[in-house]
């Protein structure tokens, strides 16, 4: 194991003794991380992956945290045995990319959770509110800790001020903050769950998920009514140029009439002149005739 962070500069003041002493102190690899007990229900278990799983995803983009639950943590070498196994807990400014078996507070610098949340049952109800409590708050100096019941919906917190809890007030029934997140939790359709400072509820990644799906099927649809009113307009446009096409069809047809019309006209008059010359040399003729030869009478 490597021993806690030392500066270099002094490193070489240290008593060997004293490095080697950390360098043998047990590593998780050497001490128990399941007591082979499962959660109480089946509730108890999906409350847990809820709060878990909804917060890695709201900090997808941090990495100086690390959150567990049902997860032993390790905190005095007195007996190996001596532990315990928080529900729900949360280490900030630490590395959160490393996977861990158990948390060793000595392997983690000596750094306690900060926030613990524990969930209630007949079975663990008197040592979550005394025992574990009293734990937390001297020991651990944890400074966020919560108990909720996943059946009665029952939440309560406390703060730590100095080496003792205080209870939290409700902002609402049901709705407490919680300063190490900016994150409020809130009993929701009988679940606890984060909420943002907005009030928008964290999704869990399977939310998230759905989320997606319905973005992605809601961009289909917008897209597949785009392209409906593509094919709209364009049936719009088309059908708009057949009517330009047909008017100006029938334009050039009512010109062509016009031109007919007035190719008659001009044929009538044409005729009506050549009749009128006609007439007129009809008449010269029968002048012509009258002054040679006398009336006709």
């Amino acid at each position: 194991m490597t021993p806690p962070d030392v500066d270099t500069a002094t490193e070489q003041f240290i008593d060997p003794e004293v490095i080697a002493s950390f360098q043998a102190l047990p590593t998780e690899d050497d001490l128990p991380c399941d007591d082979g007990e499962p959660m109480e229900t089946a509730r108890h278990r999906d409350q847990m992956i809820l709060l878990i799983e909804s917060l890695r995803a709201y900090w997808s983009d941090r990495h100086d945290y690390y959150v567990g639950g049902n997860m032993f943590v390790h905190y005095t070498l007195e007996h190996r045995r001596q532990f315990r196994g928080p529900d729900f807990f949360l280490v900030l400014d630490v590395d959160g990319a490393r996977e861990r078996k158990s948390w060793v507070v000595w392997q983690e610098g000596m750094r306690f959770p900060d926030m613990i949340i524990e969930l209630l049952s007949d079975s663990t109800r008197q040592v979550d509110m005394q025992e574990k409590k009293e734990l937390y708050a001297r020991q651990f100096h944890t400074a966020e800790y919560y108990l909720y019941d996943p059946f009665s919906y029952e939440l309560t917190g406390y703060h730590l001020q100095g080496v003792h809890y205080e209870e939290i007030t409700p902002e609402t029934p049901g709705k407490l903050f919680s300063p190490l997140t900016g994150l409020h939790l809130m009993v929701h359709d009988g679940w606890l769950r984060w909420l943002t400072p907005t009030g928008e509820l964290v999704p869990t990644p399977q939310e998230l998920a759905q989320q997606a799906q319905q973005l992605a099927q809601r961009a289909q649809q917008l897209a597949e009514e785009e392209r409906h009113r593509a094919e709209e307009e364009h049936r719009r446009a088309n059908l708009q140029q057949q009517r330009a096409e047909e008017e100006h069809r029938r334009a050039n047809l009512q010109q062509q009439r016009a031109e007919e019309e007035r190719q008659r006209a001009n044929n009538e008059q044409k005729r009506a002149e050549e009749e009128q010359q006609r007439a007129e040399r009809a008449e010269q003729i029968l002048e012509e005739y009258r002054r040679r030869f006398g009336s006709l009478d």
